[in-house]
């Protein structure tokens, strides 16, 4: 593992080839690629909405591996000045904390 990236560590991981964005638990970390549970973040809004309203999941945390080529860069969920991590969102809409509701 790369430093500060360590396991269940949470993360955005932009990719290429078609370009994507995944909020997500990092696995493992390798020169073939990144394992992790992540849901795009297209997707982010309406998942943790479903989770506030205590609706059927309709949307959840896949588990896949990357190949490193199309890995663009990964970045460790944190918040930025007065720009909110997506965990810290996660929080305030659902009202519990994402290890919470999400095995980690």
């Amino acid at each position: 593992m790369i430093e500060g990236f360590e396991p269940k560590s949470l993360i955005i991981v932009n990719l290429v080839n078609p370009k994507e964005k995944f909020f997500g638990i990092l696995s493992a970390l390798s020169p073939a690629g990144v394992t992790f549970r992540a849901i795009n973040l297209d997707s982010f809004e309406d998942w943790i909405h479903q989770i506030a309203r205590d609706e059927e999941p309709n949307l959840d945390l896949l588990t896949m591996f990357v190949p490193l080529f199309r890995v663009e860069r990964i970045f460790l969920d944190e918040a930025s000045g007065s720009i909110k991590s997506y965990a810290q969102r996660f929080g305030e809409v659902v009202g519990r904390e994402l290890r919470e509701v999400i095995p980690i």
